[in-house]
């Protein structure tokens, strides 16, 4: 990212602040399994807290406290673009939708 930032002309934290800020770029490696758990207002009134608690439970660590030797990944995201469906948890490349606790934990 220093390399683009000099490329661009632009002082490194700029670079840093576009990478940080899309859940697109990863910043470290994931594992195998990347959820990312929307946690933006209309999940979270939806019960996306409750989604994010399971999905700790089952992959035995809670999010964002990752590495890449752990099969899963956790993040919590800002708006996965499908809020009339909330709660959204994106695995991998595939996006599910109106999810609760139940249903993270099948």
């Amino acid at each position: 990212m220093d390399y683009v930032a000099g490329i661009l002309g632009l002082a490194p934290i700029r670079v840093y602040e576009v990478a940080t800020f899309y859940s697109m770029f990863n910043l470290e490696p994931v594992g195998k399994w990347f959820l990312q758990i929307c946690g933006t207002t209309p999940c979270w009134l939806r019960g996306s807290d409750d989604v994010i608690r399971t999905c700790e439970r089952k992959a035995r660590h809670p999010h964002g406290r990752d590495d890449a030797r752990r099969p899963v990944h956790l993040k919590e995201v800002e708006c996965l673009g499908a809020c009339v469906n909330a709660p959204v948890v994106q695995v991998n490349d595939d996006f599910y939708e109106d999810l609760d606790a139940a249903a993270m934990a099948s």
